[in-house]
């Protein structure tokens, strides 16, 4: 579907008084109530931002079991007990937007700026390369000067880093600066994967009042991001609010009315949301004071109520998150997670890599690759996966969430994330992650539940052992 936006006004489709509304219907919701819109989740065709908030203002400790429990079923029986993995790759931090939560504020003068050369990008995506990533987000300052031509030459050269040692990255995610419709058209054409663009806030005063200067400034021309990247032929979109700036609640609703205006406009909703906390930054007293700081639980209710409300729509947690908070939300609807992430340019060649006066914000969890999948493997039982053949075979946007809702996930992804485990295990694995992951590997074979695609994912796994690489379904 194509929606002619630049040939008319921008407008906002976040009606604050429709939200304020659903929030004040939603208070002190009966526990009847409540079990009711769980009862209607539990069909996995999503709830309304009004159902969402009533979730979201329950207060009754028993009642919040029920809502983390029925999240646990819903992503179980959509996602199994595959895990997809990615990394960021930071390649700038220099900024013209004045954000009083970031960093990367261009007025912030402790900051070390820096921007990769080919040369040096190349030496970070070798560096990924060698301990086993094939995903990866690459993520830009917005500063003017850094537009989407030179972008798409940062995208194409990723995708040129390839060796017979390390392989190769297969998907190449985006978040930099909103773009026209030309730039967005430009970055599709080199091959990128999901455009994700966060608003930050959906609440317009707090919005202008932590975003001082800069082309961020304009809540429109943000807020219509994702609609030019969809009419630039970007089929995946990717949202997010940075939770800490305004209410919590508030902020779930505008995420969820945006979805639904994308659906609306472009037949599906968004491929992925985060949804991010504010963490202490260089220069930022607000990063360190949150005006409306959230607690984990109110986090986890976030996730969870997330998952019953977009079944289908990936939930990605990053490594802002403490390794043991990052463990319970997992459970309760994560399905992407970042792994041995680092937050500026140049970090992941740097052995001194926790470094204030370079990176975006500070990091929860701060451990390798190789520590995060042997605790998913042993500890939840989870399938690391770096499978893209959906991306690569044009199943995107509403034809995959089509598919989706179809059962494909637990058909196709969940066989394709164990060859991409397999692979893993074979080129990177530590000898205690091999062990423990050839045992889970050869237990999801084993009961595998179709015996015909049994044999056939049987004889991909041993042609991975014998040398080949990149095969999927």
């Amino acid at each position: 579907m194509t929606v002619e936006i630049l040939s008319r006004e921008l407008h906002n489709f976040i009606d604050e008084g429709r939200i304020w509304d659903d929030i004040a219907r939603a208070e002190n919701p009966a526990p009847g109530l409540v079990r009711d819109v769980l009862e209607k989740g539990l069909e996995k065709k999503g709830l309304s931002p009004h159902e969402a908030a009533v979730l979201l203002k329950n207060t009754d400790a028993d009642l919040d079991e029920e809502i983390f429990e029925t999240a646990r079923t819903i992503k179980k029986g959509i996602y199994g007990n595959r895990l997809v993995l990615f990394a960021p790759l930071y390649v700038t931090n220099e900024c013209g937007n004045q954000c009083a939560y970031c960093g990367f504020n261009a007025k912030n003068e402790d900051l070390e700026r820096r921007t990769l050369t080919m040369d040096e990008l190349r030496k970070e995506v070798e560096a990924l390369e060698d301990i086993g990533h094939k995903r990866l987000l690459l993520v830009y300052g917005e500063h003017p000067k850094l537009g989407a031509e030179w972008m798409a030459d940062t995208v194409r050269t990723v995708y040129d880093v390839t060796s017979e040692k390390s392989g190769e990255i297969r998907r190449v995610n985006i978040n930099c600066a909103p773009l026209d419709v030309e730039g967005f058209r430009t970055l599709g054409e080199v091959g990128i994967g999901t455009y994700q663009c966060f608003q930050e806030s959906y609440h317009q005063k707090t919005y202008a009042h932590v975003h001082h200067a800069g082309r961020k400034t304009n809540f429109l021309w943000r807020l219509h991001a994702l609609h030019r990247a969809q009419e630039a032929g970007i089929d995946d979109v990717a949202q997010g609010v940075l939770f800490g700036l305004f209410d919590t609640t508030y902020e779930v609703l505008g995420l969820l009315y945006h979805a639904l205006q994308l659906e609306k406009d472009f037949g599906v909703g968004p491929h992925t949301i985060s949804f991010p906390r504010i963490e202490p930054a260089l220069g930022s007293e607000l990063a360190f004071n949150p005006p409306h700081p959230t607690t984990d639980h109110q986090f986890k209710k976030i996730v969870a109520v997330l998952r019953i409300a977009v079944p289908y729509t990936g939930l990605i947690l990053t490594t802002r998150e403490t390794a043991e908070l990052r463990k319970e939300l997992l459970e309760v609807g994560v399905s992407q997670l970042s792994a041995g992430s680092r937050t500026y340019p140049g970090a992941y060649q740097d052995p001194n890599y926790d470094r204030p006066d370079v990176q975006q914000f500070c990091v929860g969890d701060s451990r390798s690759l190789d520590e995060v999948i042997h605790s998913i493997v042993t500890e939840h039982g989870y399938v690391p996966s770096w499978c893209t053949a959906c991306y690569r075979l044009g199943r995107t946007g509403e034809h995959f969430m089509e598919l989706a809702k179809q059962g494909f996930i637990q058909k196709f992804c969940l066989p394709n994330g164990l060859l991409t485990f397999k692979e893993y295990l074979e080129d990177y694995a530590s000898e205690r992650t091999r062990d423990a992951g050839m045992a889970l590997l050869n237990q999801e074979v084993d009961s595998f539940p179709d015996p015909k695609f049994k044999g056939s994912l049987v004889r991909r796994l041993d042609r991975i052992q014998h040398g080949e690489r990149d095969l999927y379904y």
